[in-house]
C-alpha cells in the first residue's frame, strides 16, 4: 500500500514509518523543509500549502503533524501554536485531498483524548460531547477541520489518542528517568483518571483504523481500562522497582506548569469502544504490560 503520513520525525509517527516499511509498505513523509530524500514531500501548513505529489496515487493519509501540547508552559502564543499547528495543519492536507481527481480513500487524523475535557469519574466514549477549555476547544476546531477531505467522500477517522507510554518520548519519556531515580511520585491526590495506550497498541490500532473500511468519524485509541495517577505511579514504582515516596503538590505543578496544570491534574476516563467493538485487540492492555512494553522496546 502507498501511504503517506506528516508527523513523522514524532514519537507516534516515526514509529508508524518504521511499522509500515517493515512490512513493505511505500510510505512519503511531508516535511515543512526543502526534501532532502527520495521520500519526503514538501509542505507548507501556515500558508495552507501540501505538494499534491505526495497524494496522487497514495491509498491512505495519516496526518499526525502539530506542536506537542507538554513541550512548553502555555504562554498565549504557544498556545496559539498548539492550536494553529493542527488546525492549519488539518485544513491544508484536508483542502488538498478535496482538490484531488482521485483522492485517497481513507484519512486518519490525530486527534487526542483531551476533546472530553475534565470527565472525573465519568466514564466518557466516542458518543460523548466535548468538554469545555483550551484543549477541548483545539479538538473541536482540529476535527472540524477535516471537513472538506470528508465532504469530497474520503473516509475520515479521527484518532482520539491517550497518554502513550514509551521511553522515546512524550509525557512518559519524561516519567521514566524520575522514577528510575526514586524521585517518581503521585501528581496531586492522585485520583484523577489517566487514559494511556502503549505505543505498540497505539501503531496498531491506527493501521487498524487504516485497514477497517466500516470506520469513520472519532475512535478512541486507549487501553480498555484508564487507572487513576495512584495506580499508575504504584505500577511504575512495581515494574521499576523503585520507591515512589515524592507526591507532587498540586500548587508546585500549578506554579511550574501554569494554565496546562488543569489538564495534568483533571481527570479523564475514556474507553474506546468503538475500537473494541471493530474487533481490535490489545496486546498490552494493561498499565503494568504497557510500562514493561515501553521498557522492553528501548532496551
Amino acid at each position: 500500500m502507498r501511504i503517506a503520513v506528516t508527523g513523522s520525525t514524532g514519537l507516534i509517527g516515526s514509529a508508524l514509518v518504521r511499522s509500515l516499511r517493515a512490512d513493505g509498505h511505500d510510505v512519503v513523509r511531508f516535511v515543512r523543509r526543502e526534501p532532502a530524500a527520495p521520500d519526503e514531500v514538501r509542505w507548507d501548513p501556515a500558508r495552507g500549502y501540501v505538494d499534491p505529489a505526495g497524494l496522487v496515487g497514495r491509498a491512505a493519509v495519516v496526518h499526525l503533524a502539530g506542536a506537542g501540547v507538554g513541550d512548553h508552559r502555555w504562554t498565549p502564543a504557544y498556545k496559539r501554536e498548539i492550536r494553529d499547528s493542527r488546525v492549519l495543519g488539518t485544513a491544508a492536507v484536508a483542502q488538498a485531498l478535496a482538490g484531488l481527481d482521485n483522492p485517497p480513500g481513507v484519512l486518519v487524523s490525530g486527534s487526542a483524548v483531551g476533546y472530553y475535557g475534565d470527565t472525573g469519574d465519568r466514564v466518557v466514549d466516542e458518543e460523548s460531547p466535548a468538554g469545555q477549555g483550551f484543549l477541548p476547544s483545539v479538538c473541536v476546531e482540529w476535527e472540524g477541520a477535516a471537513e472538506p477531505a470528508r465532504a469530497a467522500g474520503v473516509r475520515t477517522v479521527f484518532a482520539r489518542t491517550g497518554l502513550v507510554v514509551a521511553r522515546e518520548g512524550g509525557a512518559w519519556g519524561r516519567m521514566f528517568p524520575l522514577f528510575r531515580a526514586g524521585l517518581g511520585g503521585r501528581l496531586g491526590d492522585g485520583r484523577q483518571y489517566w487514559s494511556y495506550i502503549s505505543l505498540h497498541d497505539e501503531i496498531a490500532a491506527l493501521r487498524h483504523l487504516i485497514d477497517t473500511p466500516e470506520l469513520s468519524g472519532p475512535v478512541n485509541l486507549t487501553a480498555p481500562e484508564p487507572r487513576t495517577n495512584r495506580e499508575v505511579t504504584a505500577a511504575m514504582g512495581r515494574v521499576l522497582r523503585r520507591p515512589t515516596p515524592f507526591p507532587v503538590p498540586a500548587v508546585a505543578l500549578r506554579l511550574v506548569l501554569g494554565e496546562f496544570a488543569q489538564d495534568v491534574l483533571g481527570s479523564q476516563r475514556v474507553r474506546p469502544t468503538r475500537l473494541l467493538e471493530s474487533g481490535f485487540t490489545f496486546r498490552h492492555p494493561g498499565i503494568d504490560e504497557a510500562i514493561r512494553a515501553a521498557l522492553a522496546r528501548a532496551a
